[in-house]
């Protein structure tokens, strides 16, 4: 590792060493090589080319999805000093100009660009003649047609391999699967030796996942963890979004919605709110959240099941980018699988399309209905592994399985009997010898299915069809309204009669009581909490004054080294990680007051 790389490290970021796989990444792209990098949410992703750009001969060009993103990147590294700067299409005229003569002057060490922007034909030709340290592609996933977060403007990007052949290029992602992985190598031309994987592990990260029984109960006993946090939660409708965010303000919450239907005015001025504040929790659907950059996001819950393993990954990682502990929860039931087959089979896609979404809708399931420990269930999609975390809900308190094979023979045979066309509850309802009048009307109280299944009640027999469904050993009629029918694979299990292994429900109070015995301790010790409060709100004061979000001047993470530390001087505040030079000259003396004043 060079000299530079490291001063630049502690002298403009506050860090005396690099974490994991930086110091390599950094060697190579300083010394001019190509590089992917694939690497964890929070784990300094973006490390990996803002120091090879300050401290090689050149801009560094930076490819990015989101304007605020570009924004609050660039506010941050202005707080650190760093030359950075946006180009984007909302720039009026006169900022514009003026942007192009800083980037020709040599007067800027990162230029960020939305991909849109960057291929207009009158921008590229400006750029040819700019002495470029390297280009780095960011969110790189949304470069590949297997990517969750695909856009074709991305996949343009191949073009820049020619034009700027000489330049170091940079690909970077937290979410690639293989054929993500190796698409992205094959547009941009990078080696597979220039790729850097540096694993999926969030170990701050708590993820719990639960079957939907009364969400909104579920959802506020997950809340009163996270008094004063920020947090997301995620909907799979518009209308589920301001719903839920009417419900959460009436018990108290600051929330707002973002949904694809707002106008853009107010979806940013929600999105501003969220970034600047610290108790603040967004109700959205996917349209919200890529390359969010907000590191105190404490919580992500889902009140649907996601799209896949990565959008799941992808979600729940904007919790906890800067290390403290976070917590996930995921809720789901029968009808979610119905709905995303739906989403799958009605789609205009081509079947190759649908098949990669079918496995991975299975393999999502899988992680919902596993027995096992999540977090090796999640890493193991992603050709990663780990021990047991003890830092998931089936760590906390696993499940009781019990002997499903007789229970899953009657569910079969009672779809058989019924006529494979109705739905679930219906279902049960035979299964109970419910005294019920359409069950008369069809003559389903005359077959022998009929009351074969009171050693179970109503909610066990809900979960056992929802794992059978999860299984694929029963299908759910997408097109018409919710009937089962036996898959393929159901035929076969009762040809074959083979044991099967089911999970009992746990209660859900004693489910959420468990869960909150096993949360996280909290990151600020007791005697350390309200210095931890004051100089939060010294960093809300400056932050407002500004008109900046208060990460870019401190995260919380330093701030709570701050209060444990509690240094005297200047000096001793130097060795605090995350505060550089800048900094320092710029925030050293008010801080050391607040502490002062709590000594």
């Amino acid at each position: 590792m060079t000299a530079t790389a490291l001063e630049i490290l502690k002298t403009v970021y506050g860090y005396d060493a690099f974490r994991g796989p930086q110091a390599e990444i950094v060697a190579h792209v300083i010394g001019g090589g190509n590089a992917f990098v694939l690497m964890p949410t929070g784990g300094g992703k973006s490390l990996c080319y803002q120091i090879p750009a300050i401290a090689r001969p050149g801009m560094g060009l930076v490819v990015s999805p989101l304007l605020a993103l570009m924004a609050d990147q660039v506010a941050a590294l202005r707080q650190a000093g760093v030359r950075a700067a946006a180009l984007n299409s909302d720039l009026p005229a006169e900022e514009r100009r003026a942007l192009w003569r800083a980037i020709h002057g040599g007067d800027l060490d990162l230029l960020y660009v939305a991909p849109e922007t960057l291929l207009r034909p009158a921008v590229l030709e400006r750029l040819a003649g700019v002495k470029l340290s390297l280009i780095a592609i960011d969110e790189a996933h949304c470069l590949s047609q297997w990517g969750h977060d695909f856009r074709p403007s991305y996949r343009q990007l191949d073009a820049l391999v020619g034009r700027f052949a000489d330049t170091p290029r940079m690909a970077l992602t937290a979410t690639a699967d293989e054929p993500t992985r190796a698409e992205i190598l094959s547009h941009l031309a990078i080696a597979e030796a220039d790729a850097f994987i540096a694993g999926f592990d969030r170990p701050n990260i708590r993820y719990a996942i639960e079957e939907k029984d009364n969400p909104r109960a579920q959802l506020k006993d997950f809340l009163k963890r996270h008094a004063g946090e920020s947090g997301i939660v995620y909907c799979l409708s518009k209308r589920k979004t301001e719903e839920t965010a009417a419900w959460l303000r009436d018990q108290g919450y600051d929330a707002l919605t973002y949904h694809a239907g707002m106008d853009k005015a107010s979806r940013e001025a929600n999105q501003m709110r969220f970034q600047r504040g610290e108790a603040v929790v967004m109700v959205a659907t996917i349209a919200f959240g890529m390359g969010i950059d907000k590191p105190d996001v404490r919580f992500v819950a889902h009140l649907d099941l996601p799209g896949s393993i990565e959008a799941y990954y992808q979600e729940t990682g904007r919790a906890g980018r800067d290390g403290l502990p976070s917590d996930t929860l995921m809720l789901y039931g029968h009808g979610d699988i119905a709905l995303r087959s739906r989403f799958i089979e009605e789609s205009d896609a081509p079947d190759q399309r649908k098949r990669m979404e079918r496995q991975k809708l299975d393999a999502l399931l899988g992680l919902a209905e596993t027995a096992g420990c999540r977090r090796q269930a999640l890493l193991s999609y992603f050709g990663d592994h780990c021990a047991p975390c003890g830092n998931c809900d089936t760590c906390a308190a696993p499940p009781e399985l019990f002997d499903g094979t007789i229970a899953t023979q009657k569910a079969l045979s009672c779809i058989y009997r019924t006529g494979e066309r109705f739905g679930q509850a219906y279902i049960v309802d035979v299964l109970l010898g419910a005294d019920n009048d359409r069950i008369v009307q069809f003559g389903h109280d005359r077959i022998s299915t009929f009351g074969i299944g009171t050693e179970h009640d109503g909610r066990m027999w809900r979960a056992i069809l929802r794992q059978l469904i999860a299984l694929r050993l029963v299908d759910v009629d997408l097109a018409g309204h919710g009937g089962l029918s036996i898959a393929p694979a159901g035929r076969d299990f009762l040809r074959d009669k083979p044991v099967l292994m089911l999970r009992v429900p746990t209660a859900p109070r004693a489910r959420r009581d468990k869960a909150a015995r096993s949360a996280p301790p909290p990151a600020v010790n007791d005697g350390d909490h309200d210095l931890f409060q004051a100089l939060r709100q010294k960093r809300m004061e400056m932050a407002r004054a500004q008109n900046v979000p208060p990460y870019v001047i401190f995260h919380d993470k330093t701030l709570i080294a701050l209060a444990t530390a509690r240094p005297t001087s200047r000096a001793e505040m130097a060795h605090v990680p995350g505060i550089g030079d800048a900094k320092l000259d710029r925030y050293g003396a008010a801080f050391l007051d607040v502490i002062a004043a709590h000594a």
